[in-house]
Order: C-alpha cells, then sequence, then structure tokens
C-alpha cells in the first residue's frame, strides 16, 4: 500500500480501514505540562508524553534556560526551578518548527530579568507574534521581532498583571498570558472572543493553581506556587482526526482509537464527524488532572455533505486539514465548506493554498476563500506527485484522501509528520492492509 522514502511517501489506494490504534500523547497537553514542571516546587513525571518534534522542541528549550530534565520511552522528569526560577541559556534557545513552544515559552521569558532569544526553523520565522507580544509588553516586558515575526528578543521585567482581550481567538495567546500572569503583581485577566481549547486551565489547577473561569473570561493571581505532579498525557484527538476521516470516509471502514483525550473543548471534531455520517461513539473511561480520557470507534456511515461555520472553527481549527481529506472522500455531488478560517494562512504553512494546490493535483475540485475553502466532491484520479510545504498535518491530509484514489500518490515532504505523529505512515500500511484483508 505504502512506500516510504527518507522525506516522501508513495500511498496507494485503499479498499477500506480496519483496526485498533492508539496515538502519541496530546501536543497541547504535552507542552504545558512540561512548561508547568519547569516552574513549579518539586518534580514533575509525565507519561505518554508527546514523541513529536514540536514537544522535543519544548524540553530543549527549558533545558537550555537551566530546568534539569530526562527524558526516556515517552517518560519525561521535570525538576522544578520554581517562579522565576530559570537561568539564562548560553545563547538563543530554538523553537524549531513548534510556534506552541515560541508563544508559551515567550511568557515565561517575559517574567525573567535577563535577555532570551526565541528562534525557530525556517517555516516558524515566518508566523505572526504580535499577538503574543503585545500582551506581554504592556505586563512590562520588552520585545523584539522583525516585523512582529521570530526570531525574539525578550528582555524580561517585573511585570504586572492586565485584562487581555485578544482579537482572534486563540489558546496560545491566552497560555503565554497566563503564564506570565502567574509571575505577575496582581490579577491577570484574559477575556476570549471564543471559546478556545482549555488545557492550560486544567493542567493549572492540576498543579495547585487557583485559576477563576467565568464563560469566556479566565483569570489567575499573580505569586502562585505550582506543585510538581505525576502526569499522564492522553492520546491527542488531533492525530485521531486523520484515522477518523479515513473511517469516515472509505467505505466498509471501522477504527478503534484507544486512550484518547476527550476533554470538551476539543470534541467539536467528532460532532463534525457525526455530520459528515459517520457513525461515531465516545465513551469516556478515566480521568488524569481533570483531562477525561477514553476510547472512540468511527465507522463509515451515509457519507454526505457538510460545512463548517465559522463560530466552530476555533474548536477544530488543527483538525481542519483532516476535515478536508474526509471532504474529498465524499460521494461525487457531495460539498464540504469551511469558512471564519483564516488563521490556517498563518500556520506551519498556509494552509489553504497548500491543501487547494495538492487536492487540486489529486484530482479534486476546489475554491480557495480569503477564509476557507469549498471541496466539490468529485472521484480522486491520484497518480501526482503533491508537496506537504514542510507541514505535518498537510503530509497527513494528503495520505488520507490519497487512499481513496485511482492511482497512487507520492507525497514529497512526508517526514514532516515527525513533528507531531512518528509512525504515522507505518500505522497508515497497517489499518488499510488489515482493511484490504491481506
Amino acid at each position: 500500500m505504502l512506500r516510504a522514502s527518507v522525506d516522501a511517501a508513495l500511498v496507494r489506494p485503499a479498499q477500506r480501514a480496519s483496526g485498533r490504534v492508539q496515538v502519541p500523547g496530546d501536543k497541547s497537553i504535552s507542552h504545558r505540562y512540561a512548561l508547568f514542571g519547569a516552574i513549579a516546587d518539586g518534580t514533575t513525571r509525565i507519561t505518554g508524553y508527546s514523541s513529536g518534534a514540536d514537544c522535543a522542541a519544548t524540553l530543549a528549550c527549558l533545558r537550555a534556560l537551566g530546568v534539569p530534565i530526562e527524558a526516556a520511552g515517552g517518560t519525561v522528569r521535570v525538576t522544578g526551578r520554581g517562579l522565576r526560577g530559570l537561568t539564562p541559556a548560553a545563547g538563543p534557545v530554538d523553537a524549531a518548527n513548534s510556534g506552541t513552544t515560541m508563544r508559551l515559552l515567550a511568557g515565561l521569558a517575559a517574567a525573567h530579568p535577563f535577555r532570551t532569544v526565541i528562534v525557530g526553523d525556517a517555516s516558524l520565522t515566518r508566523r505572526p507574534m504580535r499577538r503574543v507580544m503585545a500582551p506581554l509588553t504592556e505586563m512590562g516586558a520588552t520585545i523584539q521581532a522583525h516585523d512582529g515575526r521570530p526570531p525574539l528578543t525578550i528582555d524580561g521585567a517585573a511585570l504586572n498583571g492586565i485584562m487581555y482581550r485578544p482579537e482572534v481567538p486563540s489558546a496560545q495567546v491566552k497560555s503565554s498570558v497566563l503564564l506570565a500572569g502567574l509571575h505577575a503583581s496582581g490579577r491577570t485577566v484574559v477575556v476570549e472572543p471564543a471559546a478556545t481549547r482549555d488545557h492550560t486551565e486544567r493542567a493549572l489547577s492540576a498543579f495547585g493553581v487557583i485559576v477563576d473561569r467565568d464563560g469566556l473570561q479566565v483569570a489567575v493571581e499573580g505569586g502562585q506556587r505550582l506543585a510538581g505532579r505525576t502526569l499522564t498525557v492522553p492520546g491527542d484527538i488531533s492525530g485521531a482526526a486523520f484515522w477518523g476521516a479515513l473511517a469516515a470516509g472509505l467505505p466498509g471502514s471501522v477504527v478503534h482509537i484507544d486512550g484518547v483525550g476527550l476533554n470538551p473543548s476539543r470534541t467539536a471534531l467528532l460532532e463534525i464527524l457525526r455530520r459528515s455520517g459517520a457513525e461515531v461513539e465516545a465513551t469516556t473511561e478515566d480521568e488524569a488532572a481533570n483531562e477525561p480520557i477514553g476510547r472512540v470507534t468511527i465507522a463509515t456511515g451515509t457519507r454526505r455533505s457538510f460545512a463548517i461555520a465559522p463560530e466552530e472553527v476555533p474548536a477544530v481549527i488543527d483538525e481542519l486539514p483532516a476535515l478536508g481529506a474526509l471532504g474529498a472522500l465524499l460521494p461525487e455531488g457531495s460539498t464540504m465548506e469551511v469558512r471564519g478560517a483564516a488563521e490556517l494562512r498563518v500556520k506551519e504553512s498556509d494552509r489553504i493554498s497548500a491543501l487547494a494546490r495538492g487536492f487540486r493535483a489529486m484530482g479534486a475540485e476546489i475554491t480557495e476563500y480569503p477564509d476557507g475553502f469549498r471541496i466539490d466532491a468529485r472521484p480522486l484520479q491520484g497518480g501526482a506527485t503533491v508537496d506537504a510545504a514542510g507541514d505535518h498535518r498537510l503530509a497527513m491530509a494528503f495520505a488520507i484522501a490519497a487512499c481513496g484514489a485511482a492511482a497512487p500518490t507520492t507525497i514529497a515532504g512526508a517526514g514532516a509528520v515527525d513533528v507531531s505523529y512518528p509512525g504515522f505512515f507505518s500505522e497508515l500500511e497497517r489499518l488499510t492492509t488489515a482493511g484490504d484483508g491481506r
């Protein structure tokens, strides 16, 4: 079904997908547990830490800032330095491809009285950072950047709490401001324009911080101490989204996903899969550090058109490439549309344009909007080479769509999947080979 080289993958058509899978640890939660453990008192032990390169970048940055960290076999041990306990790095700290690392780490660096330079790879250097620079500067830090883009040069200072109203819904901005607020004098309040994932609030509570939540408003008092914890990271529902799209899009498929996070701020994906006609069953089996964990089963149902409204986008922003792949697999005459997703243009790539180019090369009919796209489903021809543009979610989206094409598809830049899901292509081969009865 699949042949992979160092940075390309050949994905062959598949009849169906079936089997059981466990996805890597949740990226969002892994970042946060490591960062909060770094400023906690005592030791934090994290099992199920994400195996992806993004979360490894967070550990590398924290080590550079004086945090003792041991990592082996998916378990990470962080020896906390306490509030304001980081030490100056010997040189720039490298967030690699991880926007989450850069934005959240900026909140910590802003509270420490020394200069921190945070750099990243070519992709990250193109991503906008004014959205975190503005509130952190308002709190008292000094931050320099090139036209609002990395690298960031942060001169930390004694911070003051603020009330901040982001213009764009962003869990990363919210988290950065709250991290800074823990070190600030007084109270820090973030009022979101729309609800975003709440892993930061849940994790802070698990570390012993009192977090005040009231609708779209979240607040912390500065100076609260965090206590080291033993924590388990659930499976990443954003990674699971690709298996959901595969099972929903290939007739006769059924995929079981074990140990996945079922945080209510992330499960809008499941409702959208149901809207597309998929049969979805989700069962919560456990809870760890305020995060529900369980099992999800997705099976092909009566595939049909579906749309994602602007107000739904913040809850599924990372899952939109997977849902786009599902749109490409719908029966001819069906449509999939998303609007209000301009944020996709400033991710690891311009995901709207890159997704459109790739799907068109595979034979799809796709209309690109400034803030989204529309797919008018028709049989995919495949037989093309598509470019993942260095973006892990695009590489996986193209692979899922390619399973429903008439001819094999080559995905250039397939190695980008290691950012969030090492082993993705092996799992794809296993699930689709089993589905073909081989």
